[in-house]
């Protein structure tokens, strides 16, 4: 992913860190909407819904006044159903460059117009679906004609020069032997790519989790080959750090010591607080810090390791260093230089 200048991203690590010493959440998702384009396997969301009563665009900038985190993700449902999605954002941006923007989306409904018009209102990063690097994607997220958009889509956003797509696959039993192809798949497109980890605690369906002995021995091989090619491998986003963990996960069966509700929280459709999009305890705007008290203080769940908690469970040093690394380290500036001096030879 292209680097924020160095001013934009201390002030998000300035907020950030003072929300983690605070207690305020770190990480706020907004789901825009519950309705959906897709019915993906691994996924309790899934077509249309009742939007009338969803936060209008305008609601939103007293949510950020509030809650204030350096990063917000906005998803859905798909997020893209939404007509206003785009006054969504600029209501979420503020005038100083914060939060940190990302935008999750299966992209069924992007187009170029569409890409630049968020990008101009303040995302700072596509995080796009892909569970399969060709046209099983559809059948796993019962779209068809899916893939064949998004081969076509987003080289085409990416050619624009943003450097601001990343897809994201989640790992199931049915394509922990293909997540290779997907990180050459999203080289071949000139993106990103984000792994994150399959939750039944979404659907209720333990089909889709790794647990024979043959699935974590794949799991194994693919995540350790994808070790092996992140130093030279600059488009594979997750930190190793997130791919050991992902690895107990499966594992052990679990992950133990969430923090949602904390360091993170979701915001529904129509405006509630709940820890998290898989535990639906809901709370008004200002009742945060009760929320902590009542459920992240005796929460026992260990039933997922999804992105913003592979991120956010981690010490302050690590996440720290983590976003601060690539600013001080000798050896990606001599990469960076020498990639750079091979583009202008």
């Amino acid at each position: 992913m292209q680097k924020l200048p160095f001013a934009d991203s201390l002030k998000i690590i300035a907020r950030g860190s003072w929300n983690w010493w605070t207690s305020h959440p770190v990480v706020v998702s907004f789901e825009v909407t519950d309705s959906c384009t897709a019915y993906c396997k691994h996924c309790d969301h899934g077509g249309p819904k009742d939007d009338s009563r969803n936060l209008k665009p305008e609601d939103y900038r007293r949510y950020m006044q509030v809650l204030r985190p350096a990063v917000v993700q906005v998803s859905g449902g798909e997020p893209l159903l939404r007509e206003d999605v785009v006054d969504i954002v600029r209501n979420i941006k503020s005038k100083s460059g914060l939060p940190f923007v990302i935008f999750v989306s299966n992209w069924s409904r992007m187009t170029l117009e569409k890409y630049e018009e968020l990008h101009r209102a303040g995302v700072n990063q596509f995080s796009v679906s892909l569970d399969f690097p060709d046209e099983r994607h559809d059948a796993f997220r019962c779209l068809p004609g899916l893939f064949e958009h998004l081969d076509e889509i987003v080289p085409k956003a990416a050619a624009l020069g943003y450097d601001d797509i990343a897809l994201n696959t989640c790992i199931t039993s049915e394509n922990v032997g293909f997540i290779n192809a997907a990180a050459d798949k999203a080289r071949e497109w000139g993106v990103n790519i984000n792994y994150s980890a399959y939750s039944p605690r979404r659907t209720g369906n333990r089909e889709y989790f790794l647990e024979t002995p043959e699935q974590l021995a794949t799991l194994r091989s693919e995540l350790n080959r994808i070790k092996q090619r992140m130093d030279n491998s600059h488009w594979i986003a997750t930190t190793q750090c997130t791919l050991d963990h992902t690895q107990q996960y499966f594992e052990n069966g679990g992950m133990p010591g969430c923090k949602a509700g904390l360091r993170w929280l979701v915001v529904t459709s129509q405006g509630a607080l709940q820890p998290c999009s898989m535990q639906f305890t809901r709370y008004g705007l200002h009742e945060q810090k009760r929320m902590v008290r009542e459920f992240t203080a005796h929460n026992t769940c260990d039933e997922c390791y999804v992105s913003i908690r592979s991120y956010l469970d981690k010490t302050y040093p690590r996440l720290f260093w983590e976003n601060v690394s690539g600013f001080l380290s000798f050896k990606r500036r001599r990469k960076e230089t020498a990639e750079a001096q091979t583009v202008e030879a």
